[in-house]
């Protein structure tokens, strides 16, 4: 093992059968979280679910945060894998990159709607980190596939721009998943992100107002 995954308090699997069980520990971890909430998530309740025995799960994490780590780090990869994979296929122009960035971050949170607003909540040091890391890591895909198309965009310095207008999806679409059960908006994931996407592309695509003189 690793210092850093010792550091970590997490055993990586070595092979096929223990990267399966490992998938399964971490499906029944959403599950627990999502039905349950963090308060009452423990290793005993995912073992139950998963059908294992609460040892073999401490063979594998070294308590309830490391496990609660583990999932979020999951979730985290599937949404930088998503967004780079729609922005490889996104329609071309801007607003094709836009809109598919906008929608492969929804997808994502949508897909774990239940979850995220529990890992967002009193999230440890590490977590938070990992979470910007992984906000900057989607942001900087964005920046190179608008890059072909940064003469597109009509603000004063479109680099800027397009980091606020990406900032500005991710925070909205954060908020969002943790907001929707007790601030429900009446829209699907969908519908959010076609609204978003078109609200970002009005910001990008209209010149700044010159300041009034005085």
């Amino acid at each position: 093992m690793s210092q850093q995954h010792a550091e970590q308090g997490f055993r990586p699997p070595q092979q096929a059968r223990s990267r399966a069980s490992l998938n399964k520990v971490l499906a029944s971890a959403e599950h627990v979280l999502s039905t349950r909430g963090v308060e009452e998530f423990t290793v005993a309740a995912v073992a139950e679910h998963a059908g294992m025995s609460v040892g073999a799960i401490y063979r594998r994490f070294t308590g309830k945060q490391r496990l609660l780590q583990a999932v979020k780090e999951q979730l985290l990869e599937q949404l930088e894998t998503s967004v780079t994979e729609a922005l490889r296929s996104a329609r071309p122009g801007l607003d094709g990159i836009i809109s598919a960035f906008t929608h492969a971050t929804a997808r994502t949170f949508a897909n774990h709607a239940r979850t995220f607003p529990e890992l967002l909540s009193g999230q440890r040091a590490e977590g938070v980190e990992r979470g910007l890391q992984a906000l900057a890591a989607i942001q900087q895909s964005l920046t190179e596939a608008v890059e072909p198309h940064l003469d597109d965009i009509r603000r004063p310095d479109p680099h800027q721009a397009l980091r606020i207008a990406a900032r500005t999806i991710t925070s909205s679409c954060v908020h969002r998943a943790a907001t929707c059960r007790s601030w429900p908006d009446g829209l699907s994931w969908t519908t959010w992100a076609d609204e978003t996407t078109e609200m970002a592309m009005a910001y990008l695509t209209t010149e700044a107002r010159s300041e009034p003189s005085r």
